[in-house]
Protein backbone atom coordinates (compact mmCIF):
# COMPACT_ATOMS: atom_id res chain seq x y z
CA UNK A 1 0.00 0.00 0.00
CA UNK A 2 1.08 3.29 -0.27
CA UNK A 3 2.24 5.37 2.61
CA UNK A 4 2.14 9.26 2.68
CA UNK A 5 3.89 11.64 5.34
CA UNK A 6 0.29 12.78 6.62
CA UNK A 7 -0.54 8.83 7.08
CA UNK A 8 2.96 8.06 8.89
CA UNK A 9 2.12 11.57 11.29
CA UNK A 10 -1.50 10.43 12.12
CA UNK A 11 -0.33 7.26 13.38
CA UNK A 12 2.55 8.28 15.13
CA UNK A 13 0.17 11.17 17.07
CA UNK A 14 -2.35 7.88 17.57
CA UNK A 15 0.55 6.03 19.06
CA UNK A 16 0.90 8.48 21.80
CA UNK A 17 -2.13 8.24 23.00
CA UNK A 18 -2.64 4.53 22.49
CA UNK A 19 0.64 4.17 24.19
CA UNK A 20 -0.20 6.16 27.31
CA UNK A 21 -3.04 3.92 27.88
CA UNK A 22 -2.00 0.64 27.48
CA UNK A 23 0.69 1.64 30.12
CA UNK A 24 -2.02 3.26 32.54
CA UNK A 25 -4.73 0.76 31.95
CA UNK A 26 -5.24 -0.85 28.39
CA UNK A 27 -7.23 -0.65 25.13
CA UNK A 28 -4.79 1.58 22.78
CA UNK A 29 -5.06 -0.95 20.06
CA UNK A 30 -8.89 -0.19 19.87
CA UNK A 31 -7.26 3.13 18.24
CA UNK A 32 -4.48 1.61 16.60
CA UNK A 33 -5.88 -1.63 14.47
CA UNK A 34 -9.22 0.57 13.39
CA UNK A 35 -6.93 3.14 12.41
CA UNK A 36 -4.84 0.99 10.12
CA UNK A 37 -7.42 -1.05 8.75
CA UNK A 38 -9.39 2.59 7.63
CA UNK A 39 -5.84 3.41 5.79
CA UNK A 40 -6.72 0.20 3.33
CA UNK A 41 -4.90 -2.18 5.37
CA UNK A 42 -6.92 -5.32 5.78
CA UNK A 43 -7.24 -7.03 9.08
CA UNK A 44 -4.91 -9.45 10.05
CA UNK A 45 -2.26 -7.23 8.62
CA UNK A 46 -3.05 -4.58 10.71
CA UNK A 47 -3.20 -6.92 13.68
CA UNK A 48 0.16 -7.99 13.18
CA UNK A 49 1.81 -4.58 12.11
CA UNK A 50 0.66 -3.70 15.08
CA UNK A 51 2.84 -5.82 17.27
CA UNK A 52 5.98 -3.57 16.14
CA UNK A 53 3.98 -0.25 18.56
CA UNK A 54 3.51 -2.69 20.72
CA UNK A 55 6.92 -3.89 21.43
CA UNK A 56 8.52 -0.79 21.23
CA UNK A 57 5.80 0.55 23.59
CA UNK A 58 6.70 -1.78 25.95
CA UNK A 59 10.56 -1.52 25.81
CA UNK A 60 10.56 2.25 26.60
CA UNK A 61 8.00 2.07 29.41
CA UNK A 62 10.06 -0.86 30.66
CA UNK A 63 13.32 1.16 30.61
CA UNK A 64 10.85 3.67 32.37
CA UNK A 65 10.41 1.81 34.92
CA UNK A 66 13.68 0.33 35.75
CA UNK A 67 15.49 3.45 35.57
CA UNK A 68 12.21 4.95 38.46
CA UNK A 69 13.64 2.06 40.74
CA UNK A 70 10.44 -0.63 39.76
CA UNK A 71 11.63 -3.58 38.68
CA UNK A 72 11.42 -7.24 39.48
CA UNK A 73 12.80 -9.24 36.53
CA UNK A 74 12.77 -12.66 38.07
CA UNK A 75 8.65 -12.50 38.58
CA UNK A 76 8.20 -10.80 35.55
CA UNK A 77 10.31 -13.58 33.57
CA UNK A 78 8.64 -16.34 35.06
CA UNK A 79 4.90 -14.86 34.71
CA UNK A 80 5.96 -13.99 31.00
CA UNK A 81 7.21 -17.62 30.21
CA UNK A 82 3.56 -18.95 31.27
CA UNK A 83 1.96 -16.13 28.44
CA UNK A 84 4.25 -17.36 25.92
CA UNK A 85 2.44 -20.83 25.08
CA UNK A 86 -0.35 -19.14 24.72
CA UNK A 87 0.66 -16.03 23.07
CA UNK A 88 2.00 -18.46 20.52
CA UNK A 89 -2.14 -20.39 19.84
CA UNK A 90 -3.63 -17.17 19.95
CA UNK A 91 -1.66 -15.86 17.68
CA UNK A 92 -1.94 -19.11 15.16
CA UNK A 93 -5.59 -18.08 15.35
CA UNK A 94 -5.28 -14.46 14.93
CA UNK A 95 -3.44 -14.47 11.71
CA UNK A 96 -7.06 -15.47 10.22
CA UNK A 97 -9.01 -13.36 12.10
CA UNK A 98 -11.65 -11.76 10.11
CA UNK A 99 -14.91 -9.34 11.05
CA UNK A 100 -15.87 -7.80 14.62
CA UNK A 101 -17.45 -11.45 16.56
CA UNK A 102 -15.27 -10.21 19.03
CA UNK A 103 -16.18 -6.73 20.33
CA UNK A 104 -19.21 -7.91 22.66
CA UNK A 105 -17.14 -10.09 24.00
CA UNK A 106 -14.30 -7.91 24.42
CA UNK A 107 -17.15 -5.57 26.19
CA UNK A 108 -18.76 -7.78 28.45
CA UNK A 109 -14.63 -8.88 29.69
CA UNK A 110 -14.35 -5.07 29.93
CA UNK A 111 -17.67 -4.64 32.24
CA UNK A 112 -16.32 -7.90 34.46
CA UNK A 113 -13.15 -6.14 34.99
CA UNK A 114 -14.54 -3.01 36.34
CA UNK A 115 -16.96 -4.88 38.09
CA UNK A 116 -14.13 -6.61 40.17
CA UNK A 117 -11.77 -3.57 40.18
CA UNK A 118 -14.25 -1.79 41.68
CA UNK A 119 -15.81 -3.98 44.25
CA UNK A 120 -13.27 -6.59 45.02
CA UNK A 121 -10.86 -5.17 47.50
CA UNK A 122 -8.49 -7.58 46.95
CA UNK A 123 -5.80 -8.54 49.72
CA UNK A 124 -4.43 -5.35 50.65
CA UNK A 125 -1.83 -6.94 52.89
CA UNK A 126 -0.08 -8.54 49.94
CA UNK A 127 -0.30 -5.40 47.88
CA UNK A 128 1.47 -3.53 50.81
CA UNK A 129 4.12 -5.57 51.17
CA UNK A 130 4.28 -6.85 47.35
CA UNK A 131 4.69 -10.31 48.54
CA UNK A 132 2.17 -12.66 46.37
CA UNK A 133 1.31 -16.15 48.30
CA UNK A 134 2.64 -19.44 47.22
CA UNK A 135 -0.95 -20.17 46.50
CA UNK A 136 -1.51 -16.28 44.39
CA UNK A 137 1.70 -16.87 42.53
CA UNK A 138 0.36 -20.43 41.41
CA UNK A 139 -3.02 -18.81 40.15
CA UNK A 140 -1.21 -16.31 38.59
CA UNK A 141 0.92 -18.30 36.48
CA UNK A 142 -1.69 -20.61 35.82
CA UNK A 143 -3.78 -17.41 34.51
CA UNK A 144 -1.25 -15.98 32.18
CA UNK A 145 -1.83 -18.97 29.85
CA UNK A 146 -4.89 -17.12 28.77
CA UNK A 147 -3.48 -13.92 29.06
CA UNK A 148 -1.49 -15.20 26.51
CA UNK A 149 -3.67 -16.49 24.23
CA UNK A 150 -5.97 -13.27 24.40
CA UNK A 151 -2.76 -11.07 23.81
CA UNK A 152 -1.64 -13.14 20.77
CA UNK A 153 -5.19 -13.77 19.54
CA UNK A 154 -5.77 -10.08 19.06
CA UNK A 155 -3.70 -7.88 21.73
CA UNK A 156 -6.85 -5.28 21.65
CA UNK A 157 -7.77 -4.79 25.62
CA UNK A 158 -5.10 -8.18 26.99
CA UNK A 159 -4.46 -4.59 29.53
CA UNK A 160 -7.72 -4.66 30.99
CA UNK A 161 -7.30 -9.12 31.53
CA UNK A 162 -4.19 -9.00 32.92
CA UNK A 163 -4.36 -5.96 35.61
CA UNK A 164 -7.05 -8.49 37.18
CA UNK A 165 -4.82 -11.28 37.79
CA UNK A 166 -1.52 -9.33 38.56
CA UNK A 167 -3.85 -6.65 40.95
CA UNK A 168 -6.77 -9.04 42.84
CA UNK A 169 -5.69 -12.48 42.63
CA UNK A 170 -1.45 -12.12 42.86
CA UNK A 171 -2.50 -8.81 45.17
CA UNK A 172 -0.35 -6.36 43.99
CA UNK A 173 -0.40 -2.86 43.95
CA UNK A 174 -1.14 -0.91 40.58
CA UNK A 175 2.30 0.51 39.97
CA UNK A 176 3.74 -2.81 40.14
CA UNK A 177 0.45 -4.18 38.40
CA UNK A 178 1.96 -1.73 35.14
CA UNK A 179 5.21 -2.55 35.76
CA UNK A 180 5.19 -6.18 34.92
CA UNK A 181 2.61 -6.26 32.47
CA UNK A 182 4.48 -3.94 30.52
CA UNK A 183 7.26 -6.70 30.80
CA UNK A 184 4.80 -9.64 29.98
CA UNK A 185 3.70 -8.17 27.23
CA UNK A 186 6.89 -7.46 25.76
CA UNK A 187 8.13 -10.97 25.82
CA UNK A 188 5.18 -12.47 24.13
CA UNK A 189 5.07 -9.77 21.47
CA UNK A 190 8.19 -11.23 20.18
CA UNK A 191 7.12 -14.15 19.83
CA UNK A 192 3.32 -13.09 18.32
CA UNK A 193 5.73 -11.04 15.85
CA UNK A 194 7.64 -13.80 14.97
CA UNK A 195 4.30 -15.67 14.25
CA UNK A 196 2.36 -12.85 12.04
CA UNK A 197 5.59 -12.50 10.27
CA UNK A 198 5.83 -16.18 9.09
CA UNK A 199 1.86 -15.70 8.23
CA UNK A 200 0.90 -13.03 7.02
CA UNK A 201 2.67 -9.43 5.52
CA UNK A 202 3.99 -6.90 7.93
CA UNK A 203 4.26 -3.02 7.00
CA UNK A 204 7.65 -2.62 8.41
CA UNK A 205 7.42 1.37 7.35
CA UNK A 206 3.97 1.56 9.13
CA UNK A 207 4.42 0.31 12.30
CA UNK A 208 7.54 1.90 12.36
CA UNK A 209 5.83 5.22 12.20
CA UNK A 210 3.16 3.93 15.41
CA UNK A 211 6.00 2.31 17.13
CA UNK A 212 7.67 5.97 16.90
CA UNK A 213 4.17 7.16 18.77
CA UNK A 214 3.42 4.21 21.25
CA UNK A 215 7.26 4.42 22.63
CA UNK A 216 6.49 8.65 23.27
CA UNK A 217 3.27 7.45 24.96
CA UNK A 218 4.93 4.26 26.78
CA UNK A 219 7.26 6.41 28.46
CA UNK A 220 4.32 9.06 29.67
CA UNK A 221 2.39 6.03 31.06
CA UNK A 222 5.45 4.63 32.82
CA UNK A 223 6.33 8.19 33.82
CA UNK A 224 2.62 8.89 35.30
CA UNK A 225 2.32 5.53 37.04
CA UNK A 226 5.26 5.79 39.03
CA UNK A 227 4.52 9.27 39.83
CA UNK A 228 0.78 10.13 40.09
CA UNK A 229 0.42 6.25 41.66
CA UNK A 230 -2.68 4.10 42.01
CA UNK A 231 -5.20 7.08 41.58
CA UNK A 232 -4.30 8.38 38.42
CA UNK A 233 -4.29 4.55 37.44
CA UNK A 234 -7.85 3.79 38.35
CA UNK A 235 -9.13 7.28 37.58
CA UNK A 236 -8.00 6.15 33.73
CA UNK A 237 -8.38 2.86 33.97
CA UNK A 238 -12.50 3.17 34.73
CA UNK A 239 -12.80 6.24 32.02
CA UNK A 240 -10.92 4.31 29.42
CA UNK A 241 -13.58 1.04 30.34
CA UNK A 242 -16.33 3.03 30.10
CA UNK A 243 -15.86 4.82 26.81
CA UNK A 244 -14.74 1.21 25.16
CA UNK A 245 -17.64 -0.76 26.43
CA UNK A 246 -19.86 1.77 25.17
CA UNK A 247 -18.10 2.37 21.82
CA UNK A 248 -18.24 -1.79 21.86
CA UNK A 249 -21.70 -2.41 22.53
CA UNK A 250 -23.63 0.38 20.88
CA UNK A 251 -20.95 1.63 17.81
CA UNK A 252 -19.67 -1.78 16.69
Amino acid sequence: MEFSLWQAGLLTAIGVVAGFLNVMAGGGSLLTVPAMVFMGVPGPVANGTNRIAILAQNITAITTFFSKGFADFRLSLTLAACAIPGAIAGALLGVRLEGDWFNRILALIMLGVMLIMHFDKGNKAAADNHQPSRAQLVRGHLLMLGVGFWGGFIQIGVGFIIMPVLNRVMGLDLVRTNMHKVFIIACYTVVALIVFASQVEILWIVGAALALGNAIGGYLGAHFTVTRGERLIKIVLNLVLIVFIVKLLLFP
